[in-house]
């Protein structure tokens, strides 16, 4: 194995995406011998629109200089366009492994990850562009994911904010500040759909729904790549991971996923084609398996899929040695073999492995990879150094002077401050526990979250300050508490695994408690335990928290429950005894003063569920779109013996995907259709009226659900179509609409193709899933 390589896992997939067949529940289906319907045959299947981004319009300019130059340049000089090294960080600063500075003067590396600063980048740039034969500039890339210095709350907690303009913006201001620091391109959105809270990766994607993920990825998109690559305060986008890392068996990073096609193509994949669509310039593969080929050495998956049918037009990039881990899964014999079988598959950059590095020139030269594979891997990534301008100008990103004025600029925090309490969901609130008023003079801050700095930006939080800039749950309830109102605080538990059992600092925390009006319990999971390689087997609060809790809820006052974590957890003890549960995720920079913003009122929490919480881990995976049994347990009969049921626990989540509170109520009148039915080329519009009933003025998340009740393969029991967030004013109404066409109510049919079938529907308007959040209606769809 090469010095830079190490093992970890990928995956690969098969798909057929079709134009709508004629496929319909209410016909037969042709049968097989083995009495299944047959599959359409790949030769029939019809590639649907390709995407067409604005900056993959045809440039003969850019055309004939790309051309002179890959005819100037010698195979090795081409296989450094394919490899993406990394740049460490020190006490000190940025620094370059000695190894791989020569790599550069060599002309052997054509991109560089994890280097930033203005000045950092020009000194790595200045050595690419005049000290090699082709002056070809480095093009840097870092895991820019929910911020770049100024930190917004967790990619999941954004995504609970249902508010696309919020996501955009903070791509936006991460772009901003990372091109100003010499950046060119962020490894993110990641669109991994995943219904599994034991995986740490959840928090950085946006949940377990398809339409909500989608959605997210198309504001990153958008908010990183603006609406012109060249313009010095965007950064290319990276779809990641393709594809189904999120159905890692068990919930274990990196681990196999085995999944039917046609959950493939109608769960984990749609956000991967909604980013194409949107013009996302690069794509990442992943570290699973799938269907016993990893992904970075599925052809099928990065050329037939990605390619010719979806039609992009950007590169491939590996994830962090995924072409290395083929060697372990079992699928190459050894990295050459991996090599090849990953850039005939479609891979264009090795990220880390060095693998192409250091055998693909031999795997040419015998004839194993052909020069025009490698030619045309090498056109895609001069294209993107072109399309940024970096050909013109190699030092235009790192301006020192530009880098001064971005970083941390007020209006930038304030954003994070906006995003973060618009991401919060109010769990519970009992008796109008929140928001804090007057008469709580005295307010104990009690739990290992309340004055931690390091947590409250959570993980992946890219050159983020942990040490200093944070403002911390005490610093902000402090600042913000009403003149007369004290705050103290005390850590009392600890999150750390290896406390579970202990009491150190009870005594302290419980003294407080005795003393103050109200409660706040900061508690939840240290921000390293959710993330990459941080897969749990239990949802429960970590070390001894749980058992302070319940000591706390003893005392008789009324305790607050504030929750940052970076996925679901099972809190159901709180549900049944604390006064209210505030989900803060991890909120980013400006934590403490977000935090503060909702728990007095100053904001009206708006924020709602984009995953199930389970009851137990026992449940999971748990997830609302799930499908009905033939024995479904009948609401009302929780007793029954033979149906789908535990024995145990009730078979309903402790808060449903797209649920949350307000500090205010709303109404929802019955569900209005314009029409009974929709024929093919048809629309049909539900209405709803809603009503704020209650005192304050609040914003709503109003959701689209449909349910599909007869089709050729089984159907989900609601999927989300649409949704709108609203601003009320107490006694306010408004009338709100979403149209439906056919082609929206598209799925995998029985014959593995992509459309619509005609039949009889269920639609609901409502505050959040399951099937008793409001009445539902019924329409069809005709042929």
């Amino acid at each position: 194995m090469s010095r830079f390589g190490k093992t970890l896992m990928a995956s690969a997939i098969s798909l057929a995406m079709a134009s709508c067949a004629s496929a319909r529940a209410d016909t037969p289906q042709p049968i097989n011998a083995s009495g299944n319907a047959p599959a359409v045959a790949a030769d029939t299947a019809v590639p649907i629109e390709k995407a067409t981004p604005a900056w993959a319009h045809n440039d003969p300019k850019m055309n004939a200089f790309i051309d002179n130059l890959i005819a100037q340049m010698t195979l090795q000089e081409k296989i450094g366009q394919l490899t993406l090294l990394t740049s460490d960080w020190e006490s000190t600063g940025p620094t370059m492994r000695d190894s791989y500075k020569q790599d550069i003067a060599a002309g052997r590396v054509g991109a560089i990850f994890n280097a930033y600063t203005a000045k950092y980048t020009r000194e790595l740039q200045q050595a690419a562009v005049e000290g090699t034969r082709l002056k070809i500039p480095l093009l840097f890339g870092y895991d820019v994911i929910h911020g770049h210095r100024t930190i917004f709350p967790i990619s999941l907690g954004e995504a609970a904010s249902w508010d696309m303009a919020a996501v955009e913006k903070s791509a936006r201001v991460s772009a901003e500040e990372a091109s100003a620091e010499g950046i060119h391109w962020t490894f993110s959105p990641m669109v991994d759909v995943s219904r599994d809270p034991r995986w740490g990766r959840i928090s950085e994607g946006a949940g377990e729904d398809v339409y909500l993920g989608s959605k997210v990825a198309v504001a990153r998109v958008h908010g990183y790549q603006g609406t012109d690559l060249a313009a010095t305060d965007t950064v290319l986008a990276t779809t990641k991971h393709y594809a189904a890392y999120g159905a890692a068996q068990a919930g274990r990073d990196y681990n196999t996923v085995d999944i039917s096609e046609r959950t493939l193509r109608d769960v984990y994949l749609p956000p991967f084609k909604a980013t194409v669509d949107a013009g996302v310039a690069t794509i990442m593969t992943s570290f699973n398996e799938y269907d016993g080929i990893p992904a970075s050495g599925s052809k099928y998956l990065l050329t037939d899929v990605l390619r010719d049918q979806w039609g992009f037009d950007g590169f491939v990039v590996t994830d962090y040695t995924s072409i290395n881990e083929m060697v372990p899964h079992g699928y190459s014999k050894d990295l050459a073999q991996a090599g090849e079988q990953a850039i005939n598959a479609g891979v264009d950059m090795d990220m880390q492995g060095a693998v192409f590095m250091e055998n693909l020139e031999k795997s040419v030269k015998e004839g194993r990879v052909s020069q025009a594979t490698v030619d045309r891997a090498v056109r895609r990534v001069l294209e993107m150094k072109y399309r940024l301008g970096l050909f013109d100008d190699p030092y235009r990103y790192s301006n020192e002077a530009r880098e001064k004025a971005t970083l941390y600029k007020p209006e930038f925090l304030e954003a994070a401050r906006d995003v973060a309490r618009k991401s919060m969901v109010l769990l519970k609130n009992e008796n109008n526990a929140l928001p804090l008023t007057a008469s709580a003079k005295s307010i104990a801050l009690i739990g290992p979250l309340g004055d931690s700095k390091t947590d409250m930006i959570g993980s992946w939080s890219a050159a983020g300050d942990r040490q200093t800039r944070p403002i911390t749950v005490l610093q902000g309830l402090k600042e913000r508490a009403p003149k007369g109102t004290t705050v103290a605080y005390a850590k009392g538990a600890s999150y750390e695994f290896a406390d579970a059992g202990k009491t150190d600092g009870f005594a302290e925390a419980l003294a407080l408690a005795s003393k103050s009006d109200v409660i706040i319990a900061a508690m939840g999971e240290k921000w390293d335990m959710t993330g990459e390689a941080a897969s749990r087997t239990s949802l429960d609060l970590p070390g001894n928290q749980q058992a302070l809790l319940e000591q706390l809820v003893a005392t008789g006052k009324p305790v607050i429950l504030l929750l940052m974590s970076g996925r679901p957890n099972t809190v159901g003890w709180a549900d049944q005894h604390v006064a209210a549960i505030l989900e803060a995720w991890y909120p980013g920079t400006m934590a403490g003063k977000a935090v503060a913003d909702v728990l007095f009122g100053d904001y009206n929490p708006s924020g709602k569920l984009p995953m199930t919480f389970p009851r137990t881990v026992g449940q999971v995976p748990l997830y609302y779109d799930q499908k009905n049994t033939g024995r479904p347990i009948e609401l009302g009969e929780p007793g029954a013996k033979y149906v789908s049921r535990y024995l145990n626990t009730p078979n309903t989540p402790l808060y449903r995907f797209g649920y949350g509170l307000s500090y205010t109520s709303f109404s929802y009148s019955p569900v209005t259709l314009s029409a009974p039915s929709m024929a093919a080329n048809g629309a049909i519009t539900a209405s709803a009226t809603i009503t704020n009933t209650g005192k304050r003025a609040g914003e709503e998340v109003v959701q689209l659900y449909v349910r599909d009740l007869v089709g050729s393969v089984t159907r989900p029991v609601q999927e989300l179509k649409g949704f709108e967030k609203i601003m009320l004013k107490p006694g306010e109404s408004r009338n709100v609409s979403f149209t439906l066409r056919p082609a929206d109510l598209a799925f995998t049919r029985a014959d593995m193709s992509h459309g619509w079938e005609p039949g009889e529907f269920q639609l609901w308007i409502a505050p959040s899933s399951g099937a008793k959040a409001s009445t539902p209606v019924t329409f069809t769809v005709t042929e």
